[in-house]
């Protein structure tokens, strides 16, 4: 029951975040089966650029549980912005083990800037695709990664 709540009030917030951000060009989340990612699971998104004169904050997202059982997380994110490849590292929590992120309904969500003031090369389709990078093959406790990409309003 506490799941069903939770993709209510996620889907809801989505609806209401995108529809009063006039920047967002793209925003998806995709749920992580019983919050546990498998090390070779791919979570892939595609989108397109309408504009390629502008200029596009990417942001990724992380939304996990206390279960998760680290203090930070490593990331390989590819996608195809001219071969975009990257192994990025952040924290989750503190040194005193204090989440970081937005808390809410038992659920953090941490945003990481993969790039700001991104030029894509032309219009057109393209993806990101994100895998986690840790030692564990079941990483607990992540429930869904999500990417933003908005317009960074400084044309």
């Amino acid at each position: 029951m506490k799941r069903v709540l939770y993709l209510i009030s996620v889907i809801l917030s989505a609806t209401i975040f995108t529809a009063c951000s006039h920047n967002t060009v793209y925003s998806e989340f995709i749920p992580i089966p019983s919050g546990e990612w498998g090390e070779n699971a791919l979570q892939h998104f595609d989108f397109t650029v309408m504009d390629k004169e502008a200029g596009y904050d990417i942001l990724l997202y992380i939304r996990h549980t206390e279960r998760y059982p680290y203090q930070n997380m490593w990331l390989f994110v590819r996608g195809n912005p001219l071969h975009y490849s990257d192994t990025i590292e952040f924290y989750l929590a503190d040194d005193r083990g204090r989440w970081l992120g937005d808390k809410h309904h038992g659920f953090i969500e941490m945003p990481v800037l993969l790039e700001s003031d991104y030029h894509f090369p032309d219009t057109g389709k393209y993806y990101f695709a994100v895998q986690h990078g840790m030692r564990d093959s079941l990483l607990r406790g992540v429930t869904d990664v999500g990417i933003e990409i908005k317009r960074n309003g400084k044309e």
